[in-house]
């Protein structure tokens, strides 16, 4: 199995969805691929936020047993030919009321957007960088060290902007995957907080604004420009993430 092969069963690994010859495969694949287990263990941490956010949501368990029986109850009256027409006012109101309810569900089982997800995801890659203590793949100030580190990694050569002079220092670079992509994370520090800027090709996307959102007390930016795609998160105030962001832009 080849990293292609098991990054398109990673979703139906994670959720329990393989045969037991596909699940042996993957395994083995990925106690020999770090890439691949990385991405793996984002997965599961994507799902685990899910699961524990608020945007999960799980019908009662009353609610598909009323739906059965409103259609059990539709289904009978349609078999019969001498329904009265004022019958069918009886059977009508309960498939009327079922509908109704599943309109109303539809919204919150559609679940968050991809800018959604992939935010989480980012805030549990740069919660991890930080939580084991490995910031770096290769720790340096200099963006001529930090650049051609990727080279040989990746299938594209990330921007890495000197911000020394504005306050953003550069620490360093790593290999991360987000959006089931290997993707470049760069990362600054401002005083005592660190910025992770998650870097990957958009060939073809249009250059878009800068999007905001916050969560779990992290504030998260991104957007497109120059054919890349650009994600900063920080627990730095917001003001200043945005400051960063716009020096990035300007040097990109």
């Amino acid at each position: 199995m080849n990293c292609k092969d098991a990054q398109s069963l990673i979703d139906g690994y994670v959720d329990g969805e393989l045969d037991l010859v596909k699940n042996l495969d993957i395994e083995k694949h990925l106690q020999e691929c770090a890439l691949c287990s990385q991405g793996y263990k984002n997965q599961q941490s994507l799902r685990d936020a899910i699961r524990g956010g608020p945007f999960y949501f799980k019908p009662p368990a009353e609610l598909r047993g009323r739906i059965e029986q409103s259609l059990r109850t539709a289904a009978k009256a349609e078999a019969s030919p001498r329904v009265l027409p004022w019958r069918w006012l009886s059977v009508a109101a309960p498939v009327a009321a079922a509908a109704v309810v599943v309109l109303a569900l539809v919204p919150l089982l559609q679940g968050p957007s991809a800018d959604e997800l992939l935010s989480r995801e980012v805030i549990a890659s740069h919660v991890r960088s930080l939580m084991a203590n490995h910031l770096a793949d290769v720790p340096s100030s200099d963006e001529h060290t930090v650049k051609p580190w990727f080279n040989g990694k990746l299938d594209f050569s990330p921007p890495v902007p000197d911000l020394a002079d504005k306050g953003f220092p550069l620490v360093g670079g790593r290999l991360d995957y987000l959006d089931q992509k290997p993707v470049a994370a760069l990362i600054y520090r401002r005083q005592k907080h660190f910025i992770n800027l998650f870097v990957w090709p958009s060939p073809g996307s249009p250059e878009s604004a800068t999007k905001s959102v916050t969560r779990q007390g992290y504030h998260v930016l991104h957007w497109t420009g120059s054919g890349m795609t650009y994600w900063a998160v920080s627990d730095l105030e917001a003001n200043q993430l945005r400051e960063f962001s716009q020096l990035i832009q300007n040097q990109t």
